[in-house]
């Protein structure tokens, strides 16, 4: 059961449309407003800074809860879990060490679903945001590590050039590489006498794959971004115009 039901909880978590409700509360249509998208930049240049800040923590929440649900639900013997929550260890299905491919495609699927929610939400239309807070909210979950170096590539990349949707475009490009240097030098049982993950063959395969799909999702989420990028019509991140999309 806990197969199938994690994912499914994250979509429809996920598909919470937080920046409609929150702009709809303040009596604004934010589908009308600004880029036309429901994300946190986009509530933050319509509605005010508290309410994308607020639409922003509660987009990155819907991605974070349902991937640590996934977790302690489905959990493989033999791993350690950071996150880990003795009151879900009752409802625990707990899968053999030679069944972690399945565990971790469990996991993935889950994210991928809490993503997929955001982007593609049944109640706007499956219409949506452009899934980076969601995003940023399961890659917490599932290596806090890698959500810390593609913080800094955003910021780097913000701070160079002023353009939200460039420094989320820079950093979606650059999670599969982070995830596949994570393999590559994580070692078993954090003991470095031990072989690195990639060494000994029990790397996060399913991860890898996810964190292509959801950099390849980004990206194209923001075809219309790159397209103004190119033509010089991107208007730049200011005190008094936020723009570009979350």
């Amino acid at each position: 059961m806990q197969l199938w039901l994690c994912p499914l909880f994250a979509f429809l978590l996920g598909s919470i449309p937080f920046g409609l409700l929150i702009a709809r509360a303040k009596g604004i249509n934010i589908r009308d407003h600004g880029s036309g998208n429901i994300g946190a930049t986009n509530v933050l240049r319509v509605v005010g800074k508290k309410y994308g800040i607020t639409c922003l923590l509660l987009d990155a929440l819907k991605g974070f809860i349902p991937v640590v649900v996934a977790i302690n639900l489905v959990q493989i013997a033999g791993k350690g879990n950071a996150l880990h929550f003795a009151a879900l260890d009752h409802f625990a299905l707990v899968l053999p060490a030679a069944e972690q491919f399945k565990g971790q495609l469990i996991h993935v699927l889950t994210a991928l679903a809490a993503v997929l929610g955001h982007n593609y939400s049944p109640w706007v239309g499956f219409k949506g945001g452009k899934g980076i807070a969601t995003s940023a909210g399961v890659l917490l979950a599932l290596m806090p590590a890698g959500i810390a170096l593609l913080i800094i590539v955003w910021l780097v990349v913000f701070a160079a050039s002023r353009y939200v949707s460039l420094a989320s475009i820079v950093a979606a490009a650059a999670l599969p590489l982070i995830t596949h240097i994570g393999a590559r030098f994580h070692h078993l049982q954090n003991d470095k006498s031990l072989p690195t993950l990639w060494e000994a063959g029990t790397w996060n395969k399913p991860l890898f794959v996810f964190s292509l799909v959801i950099a390849v999702l980004a990206i194209w989420k923001h075809r219309s971004n790159i397209e103004r990028l190119l033509a010089g019509t991107e208007n730049r991140f200011t005190r008094k115009s936020k723009t570009a999309d979350v």
